[in-house]
C-alpha cells in the first residue's frame, strides 16, 4: 500500500484553508475516487490529471486510488488541486519522495499534454499557506511575480508537470517551451473573467492608464465641486454630484483617482488579493499600485454590487472598489434593492454575504461617489429650460435615493451648467490633479499622525464617540451644528459626519483642530444649502 500528501488552498471568499491532499494506493482493480466535497470543476481533475501524468512520461498506477481532500467539511472549489492531486499520486507511486512534497503547497492546473496553467486567487492562497505556517509553495510560472508579494515564503514558478518532477527528484530540469515573443500567451487565459475589462466598469486602475489620463485640470469651472471633490479625497467621505445633463459629473469623479494617494503596501496586498480572485488582475501586473476605481452600469443586479452568486459568493463592486472609488452614475436609475444595499459597507467597511452554500466575509472600504440629475429630464434646475415633469415625479425620482441612504453620503453638491467663458477657455484654468494631490497627501499624513495607535488611518472612519470626547473641536464651533440639529436638518448620524468633515477641511488648511468656518464648510457641504462658507473658503 502506498500514502503521500501535498498540500492546496481552498479560497473562501477572499480568504483561504489549506487543505491536504491525500493519496492512497490499494491493490485492487484500477479505479480513481476523488472524494472532500468537491465541485464539478474539481471532479473532471480525475481525467486532466491521468492524461497530465501519462503525458509527462510517468506511469499512472494501476491500483485502487483515493484522493482526499482535507477538511472534508470546506467547500472546494476550481481547477487549481490539480498540481497537487498529481504529486500526491507519483509520491503514493513511489515515482517523487513522498517526503518532498509533504509540507509543500501547491497551486495551479493542468492541461491534458502537462503543462501547468495558471489559475485565479494566487496570492490570497499563499498568503493563506503563510499564515498557516507553510514556507514553500509552488504556482504556475506566470503567476510567480504574484505569489512572491508574500514576504517570508519560497516561491517556485514551474512551466509543467515534468519540470516539477524534475525539480523533486534532482534530475535535469527540461527546457519547455515560451510563447514567440509579441504572439499571445494562451495560458494566461485562465488569469481574467471574459466580460471583467475595460467595458465593464470594473478594471483595475493600472488597466485604465494605457490611454490618456484623466486630469482636473480638464473640468471646466465647478470650482464648488472641485473643492467638495478635493475634501472627499483627503478625507475619504462619500460625494453626490447632481446637477443638470452635461454639467460634468461623470469628468469629475473619473478624475477623483488622479488625487488620491498610492495605497499603501498593505492595501495594495489587500487590494490584489480581492483583483486576483476576481480574474480582473492584469498579467504582468501583479501588485496594483493605484486605488482601484469602478463605474458599474445602473442596471446592475444587487449581487453584481454586494457580491454573491451560485455556490460560495464571489466579490461584488464594492469588493472591487476595496480602497478606491466606487462610482454610480445615473445614482436614482439603480434598483431600490441594491442602493439599500449599500448602507451596511458604508458604514462597516465590509460585506457580509450569506448563502446556503456558506458566508463569507468581503472587504469594502470604498469612496462612493453618486451622480443624480435632479428631475427625469434633467432640466429641472435650469432657468428658462422648459422642464415639463410634474412635482410628483420629481419627487419620486429624487426618492429613489433614499433617506438613510443619504444620511451616509457626507458630502452633497451641485454641479452648476458651465458658462460660455469657462467652456471657450476665456476663464482662469483649474489647478491640475498633480497640485490637489500634493495638498490631499499632505492632509492625509496630518490625520494618519493624529490617528496614529489607532485603527483609523482617515478621518471619515473615525467613530462619533471619539470625535465628541477625544479628538475636539474648538471651544464653541459647533453652535451652528447645534442650530442645525434642532431644527431637525441633521441627525446624530449627521453630526458625527459633519465633525468627521471639518477635521478634514480643518487638515486641509494645516490647521490643529476645526474652528467654527471649519464647521461651517462643513454643514454647507452636508446638507447642499449655500450659505457662502464654501466659497469664503475657496477665496482665502
Amino acid at each position: 500500500m502506498g500514502f503521500a500528501r501535498a498540500c492546496s488552498v481552498a479560497l473562501v471568499g477572499v480568504e483561504g484553508v489549506v487543505v491536504e491532499v491525500q493519496a492512497d494506493l490499494e491493490p485492487g482493480v484500477a479505479a480513481f475516487t476523488l472524494v472532500g466535497l468537491p465541485d464539478k470543476s474539481l471532479i473532471e481533475s480525475r481525467d486532466r490529471v491521468r492524461a497530465a501524468v501519462v503525458n509527462s512520461g510517468a506511469e499512472w498506477p494501476q491500483k485502487k486510488l483515493t484522493v482526499g481532500l482535507s477538511p472534508a467539511s470546506v467547500p472546494k472549489a476550481g481547477s487549481g488541486f490539480d498540481l497537487a492531486v498529481a504529486c500526491a499520486v507519483l509520491g503514493a507511486a513511489e515515482r517523487i519522495d513522498p517526503a518532498a512534497i509533504a509540507d509543500v503547497v501547491m497551486i495551479g492546473e493542468l492541461g491534458l499534454d502537462g503543462r501547468v496553467r495558471p489559475v485565479r486567487g494566487v496570492l490570497p492562497a499563499v498568503l493563506a499557506a503563510a499564515e498557516a505556517g507553510y514556507e514553500q509553495v509552488v504556482v504556475p510560472e506566470q503567476t510567480a511575480g504574484e505569489a512572491a508579494l508574500v514576504p517570508g515564503i519560497s516561491v517556485l514558478g514551474v512551466r509543467s508537470l515534468r519540470q516539477l518532477i524534475a525539480v523533486l527528484g534532482d534530475e535535469p530540469v527540461p527546457d519547455e517551451p515560451v510563447p514567440e515573443r509579441g504572439r499571445p500567451d494562451t495560458m494566461l487565459s485562465g488569469l481574467l473573467v471574459p466580460g471583467a475589462g475595460v467595458g465593464s466598469g470594473l478594471a483595475a486602475h493600472g488597466a485604465r492608464d494605457a490611454g490618456h489620463r484623466p486630469d482636473m485640470a480638464d473640468v471646466a469651472g465647478q470650482v464648488r465641486a472641485r473643492k467638495a471633490l478635493e475634501v472627499a479625497a483627503a478625507g475619504g467621505h462619500h460625494l453626490l454630484l447632481s446637477g443638470p445633463p452635461g454639467a460634468g459629473k461623470t469628468m469629475l469623479a473619473e478624475r477623483i483617482t488622479a488625487i488620491l494617494p498610492p495605497l499603501t503596501r498593505r492595501e495594495s496586498l489587500e487590494v490584489t488579493a480581492v483583483h486576483s480572485v476576481a480574474g480582473i488582475l492584469p498579467p504582468g501586473e501583479p501588485l496594483v499600485g493605484r486605488p482601484p476605481y469602478c463605474a458599474p452600469h445602473h442596471s446592475a443586479t444587487m449581487q453584481s454590487l454586494i457580491g454573491g452568486g451560485n455556490g460560495l459568493p464571489r466579490p461584488g463592486a464594492v469588493s472591487l472598489a476595496h480602497r478606491g472609488v466606487l462610482f454610480l452614475d445615473e445614482a436614482p436609475e439603480f434598483s431600490g434593492r441594491a442602493l439599500d444595499a449599500l448602507r451596511q459597507p458604508l458604514e462597516s467597511g465590509h460585506v457580509v454575504v450569506a448563502r446556503a452554500a456558506g458566508v463569507v466575509r468581503l472587504p469594502a472600504r470604498f469612496l462612493m461617489v453618486l451622480a443624480a440629475n435632479p428631475c427625469p429630464c434633467g432640466r429641472h434646475t435650469l432657468a428658462g429650460a422648459g422642464c415639463e415633469c410634474p412635482p410628483s415625479a420629481i419627487r419620486r425620482y429624487q426618492a429613489r435615493l433614499s433617506g438613510p441612504l443619504l444620511d451616509r453620503v457626507d458630502l452633497r453638491v451641485e454641479a452648476e451648467p458651465v458658462s460660455r467663458a469657462d467652456l471657450l477657455g476665456s476663464g482662469s484654468r483649474g489647478e491640475s490633479s498633480a497640485e490637489v494631490a500634493v495638498r490631499v497627501r499632505e492632509a492625509r499624513a496630518r490625520a494618519a499622525a493624529r490617528l496614529a495607535g489607532t485603527p483609523w488611518s482617515t478621518n471619515s472612519e473615525v467613530p462619533g464617540h471619539e470625535l465628541r470626547t477625544r479628538l475636539l473641536a474648538a471651544p464653541g464651533a459647533l453652535m451652528a451644528a447645534e442650530r442645525d440639529m434642532e431644527r431637525g436638518l441633521l441627525t446624530a448620524r449627521g453630526l458625527d459626519r459633519v465633525l468627521r468633515v471639518a477635521w478634514t477641511v480643518a487638515d486641509l488648511r494645516a490647521a490643529d483642530r476645526p474652528d467654527a468656518s471649519d464647521i461651517a464648510v462643513a454643514l454647507e457641504l452636508r446638507t447642499g444649502l449655500h450659505r457662502g462658507a464654501v466659497a469664503g473658503a475657496i477665496a482665502s
